[in-house]
């Protein structure tokens, strides 16, 4: 295998399939696709009895009812290799999501920014930021937000199914956009209003509140988009991407990934040749609270909905000869939202009569504080290919930004969010004075908003 993988990449180098650390400036440029390639990868990803959920402040591993997955495609053929990589985490944030993006881009032979690196967000699930859990080592009455170690041997694994994936690649001769919209499993959270317009209450994951549950629906986007690639008549490779929380139930300690991967793995099931892969939208406000009352009936109920959405997407595929690719990216830089006071933020990590969780998330806010002073930016992605836009966004942004895209682009937009977490909740500048639980949370100034707009532009323009 190591043999034959060297033959693949001194031939692939020669012909332009892989180019390299060096493209640059160029990389960016649109390139044919008559000698586009695809790879696909997928490791595990499930963590071990007694690890952390949610960042430490949820019930710890104590059951797996089904397996976490990473799952990749690489393109190759079109400049430098492009990754694609989902994970069914809750979160890779800062300089953990920059250490998986450097690590894969190392493994494909590209660079970091042709490397998007997305989680689904189930709860039951790790939540890593390194910065954070440094701060919590100096608590050590607190729970372990994650294991260092178990992290680095997951990305491990991922950069050797990587490595043993490119000399299996695949022509690409086709690629088909298909959509559906998904019935009765999303809904908007932020419903519930006083007569001035802020939030009194928050319909989640799961909702019993019969007054909440008639609440409309609220602004969501129903519709699940897929993008596919083939190789003449064989479906390679399918991403799809729909925008709610991915939960049904949690903090019960038994790993799952839920409905949307419960659902995914169905479909993996009828077509074994394609590999799927499921990335969740902009659903910093949007949850299934609607239509989940927290049981495992409803759970089912979920799955099924959000399979059909699937089949029916995959139905309407119409495949097309492969056309020009384009690879476009943007930085963005965050300033702090002004509530954010370090010294405050110190004193809540301190001990005291408190719930864990309400000494454990200021450390990620700290964590934030600190990558906002190095001025690490957030580095936001789009692929063309075929009049098809796959988007990339950080974090957990209202589903309004992934309606933005949709007009910006005047055409439709897949969107994957949840890349860096480091911000948390992106909410529009117009929520912010709607307050709520997610604006409490959105670690960054209102003024995001604009740039992340003004990015938007750019890569969809």
């Amino acid at each position: 295998m190591a043999s034959s993988r060297r033959t693949f990449l001194r031939s692939a180098a020669a012909t332009g399939l892989i180019s390299g650390l060096s493209l640059g400036a160029a990389s960016r440029a649109a390139h044919p696709g008559n000698g586009l390639h695809l790879a696909t990868f997928r490791f595990d990803a499930t963590p071990p009895l007694g690890h952390g959920c949610c960042g430490g402040w949820i019930r710890p591993v104590e059951a797996v009812d089904d397996p976490l997955e990473g799952l990749g495609i690489v393109l190759l053929g079109a400049g430098a290799p492009i990754v694609l990589c989902t994970l069914d985490w809750t979160g890779l944030l800062n300089e953990s999501h920059l250490a998986w993006r450097t690590g894969l881009a190392a493994a494909a032979g590209t660079t970091p920014d042709r490397v998007t690196v997305h989680t689904v967000h189930q709860h039951n699930a790790p939540l890593v930021c390194a910065a954070a859990q440094r701060l919590l080592d100096t608590q050590p009455d607190l729970p372990r937000s994650h294991d260092p170690a178990f992290v680095a041997a997951t990305l491990a694994r991922a950069q050797e199914a990587l490595r043993a994936a490119l000399p299996q690649a695949r022509r690409v001769t086709h690629v088909a956009g298909g959509a559906s919209p998904v019935r009765d499993v999303a809904g908007n959270r932020r419903v519930s209003r006083d007569p001035a317009g802020r939030v009194t209450a928050m319909r989640g994951s799961s909702c019993r509140d019969a007054r909440l549950i008639a609440l409309p629906e609220g602004e969501i986007d129903p519709h699940l988009r897929t993008i596919a690639y083939y190789s003449g008549a064989r479906k390679l490779a399918a991403c799809h991407t729909y925008a709610t929380h991915p939960m049904s139930y949690y903090g019960d300690g038994r790993v799952t990934a839920d409905f949307p991967g419960l659902a995914r793995r169905r479909l993996q099931a009828q077509e074994p040749e394609c590999l799927h892969l499921y990335l969740t939208g902009c659903a910093g406000d949007i949850a299934a609270g609607r239509y989940n009352d927290g049981t495992p009936e409803a759970r089912r109920r979920l799955t099924d909905r959000l399979h059909a959405g699937l089949m029916a997407a995959g139905s309407s595929l119409r495949p097309e000869p492969v056309g020009a690719l384009e690879w476009r990216t943007r930085e963005v830089f965050a300033e702090p939202n002004p509530a954010l006071a370090t010294a405050s933020l110190r004193e809540l990590l301190a001990p005291r009569r408190d719930a864990p969780v309400n000494r454990m998330r200021p450390a990620y806010k700290l964590a934030f504080l600190e990558r906002c002073g190095r001025r690490q930016p957030f580095v936001l992605s789009a692929l063309h290919l075929n009049g098809l836009v796959a988007l990339h966004l950080p974090a957990e942004p209202f589903v309004a930004y992934q309606l933005r895209a949709q007009q910006l682009a005047r055409r439709p937009v897949a969107v994957a969010a949840y890349g860096d977490c480091g911000p948390w909740y992106l909410p529009t500048a117009a929520e912010h004075p709607g307050g709520g639980y997610e604006v409490e949370y959105a670690f960054a100034a209102p003024g995001i908003d604009d740039a992340l707009t003004t990015a938007l532009r750019g890569l969809l323009a």
